[in-house]
């Protein structure tokens, strides 16, 4: 038996895990079940790949590849003369004799533009006829691209349903998606970017952890919903990049730059370009440099004639923020409307194209009475900075610029006591308290004020 040291509260304790590799079967031998079978043999596991195309199921059973992938063919060869790939087109008996199913089936785009759910369900049928049949726990592994919901919604009912056992009783459920890019998949599922295991059972979550050792010791663990989620989002961020990196490039070729030059001093920045910064949905952007500049570069494209959709549509999905903001705060019927935050972010009084002052201009001509709190912004504060962009401003916050000083308050606590809602825009500890201190005051929270909304507060946010 191995023993193996997990930290818990800064303190380690000893677990047993088994040392028995798990016999595993792989529904659907495209190309993510292919690879996936023939990397988890690798590994050691016995694994019986399953599909209902009997060209698929004869070429896994030799050990050759039916894609076009470096190394498939020799590692599934490997993996036959070893005695650990089979494969098979009865996917019942395949859940009979095996420990955990990886299902790797189908979903093409429905008519709708949805998602086609009918090969799911297909299997999800057979494998319950497999799991009737069997008293043993099995985890069912969802490998496939599917909308949030969908392991649960439709997945396990099936499975309670037609086998007649319970989840979490008698069998588990685990998304956990791959990150596999064609021609070096091989390689991506030894040497994975993460491994993301979404379940809701710790007895699932051990299991599925030691089969993954061997290529992450440190997997993610979180819920079904949020490793469902993550690869869409995962792919559409890497769509937004190639857009990106490609307006980049239309906007470099007639100004005579150098596109790859350019990106490749932009890929060196880990700090801000590629990192977790700026990537938390919360409000809107603004202060004095990111407006001006995509401005700018709009500007710029429109006067060389060439289209650049992306960055020419992020002032118009910036405002959208603000205005979610604005109809938050309408909804709550308050007249008068409290402002925690009123720079463009923490830690400065650069007021320059901060967000909430278009939230307040509306309010304000809508006859809400304001009053603001910030710490770095007081009745002393110099706010003729806030003139520089006045014309690109509307009329509203033109109007609202001289009035500001009127409606700041000496403390939170004044903003608090007069207010009948408010909307937090700066993320610390003496607003967190603000707002505890008050349950029943309707907020919105642009921020994340807490990790998690607290019970039994109005608290709500744009995107949480």
């Amino acid at each position: 038996m191995e023993l193996r040291k997990i930290a818990q509260n800064d303190a380690e304790i000893v677990i047993p895990v088994s040392s028995q590799k798990s016999r595993i079967s792989v529904v659907g031998l495209g190309y993510v079940g292919a690879v996936s079978t023939a990397c988890l043999a690798s590994l050691g596991h016995e694994v019986i790949g399953v599909d209902i195309d009997p060209d698929k199921v004869g070429q896994i059973a030799r050990g050759e590849s039916p894609i076009h992938e470096e190394n498939l063919g020799p590692t599934l060869k490997q993996g036959v003369q070893k005695g650990l790939i089979s494969a098979t087109d009865d996917l019942s008996a395949a859940v009979r004799e095996t420990d955990v199913t990886f299902v790797s089936v189908g979903t093409p785009t429905a008519p709708d533009g949805g998602c086609d759910y009918s090969y799911i369900e297909q299997a999800a049928r057979s494998m319950a006829v497999g799991l009737r049949q069997k008293n043993e726990f099995h985890i069912f592994a969802m490998r496939c691209s599917i909308p949030p919901g969908t392991t649960m919604n439709v997945l396990v009912p099936i499975l309670e349903r037609l086998s007649e056992k319970k989840m979490g009783q008698d069998f588990g459920v685990c998304f956990n998606p791959e990150f596999l890019r064609e021609g070096v998949a091989i390689d991506d599922f030894h040497n994975p970017p993460k491994t993301v295991l979404g379940t809701n059972d710790f007895r699932t979550a051990e299991v599925m952890k030691r089969i993954f050792t061997p290529v992450d010791p440190n997997p993610i663990l979180t819920t079904v919903e949020v490793a469902e989620t993550i690869k869409y989002v995962d792919n559409v961020w890497h769509a937004t990049k190639v857009c990106f990196a490609n307006e980049v490039g239309r906007l470099c070729k007639p100004l005579g730059v150098d596109s790859h030059a350019v990106m490749d001093v932009f890929t060196q920045d880990t700090k801000l370009n590629l990192s977790p910064y700026y990537l938390k949905p919360g409000f809107a952007y603004g202060g004095s440099c990111l407006p001006k500049e995509v401005r700018a570069v709009t500007h710029i494209a429109e006067e060389l004639g060439v289209e650049l959709p992306m960055i020419g549509n992020l002032d118009r999905s910036n405002r959208e923020q603000i205005d979610q903001a604005t109809e938050m705060l309408r909804k709550t019927g308050a007249r008068r409307v409290g402002v925690l935050g009123l720079a463009f972010k923490p830690g400065t009084d650069d007021l320059r194209e901060s967000p909430i002052l278009e939230v307040m201009a509306e309010l304000h001509a809508e006859g809400v009475e304001l009053v603001l709190h910030d710490p770095a912004v007081t009745k002393e504060t110099p706010l003729s900075g806030l003139q520089a962009y006045m014309h690109h401003a509307g009329s509203g916050i033109r109007s609202l610029a001289g009035s500001i000083k009127s409606m700041l308050c000496d403390s939170i606590e004044d903003v608090m006591e007069q207010a009948e809602a408010v909307i937090v825009c700066h993320r610390n500890p003496a607003y967190q308290n603000a707002v505890s201190s008050k349950p029943e005051m309707p907020v919105v929270d642009v921020v994340r004020l807490f990790p998690e909304n607290p019970v039994n507060r109005r608290i709500d946010g744009i995107g949480w």
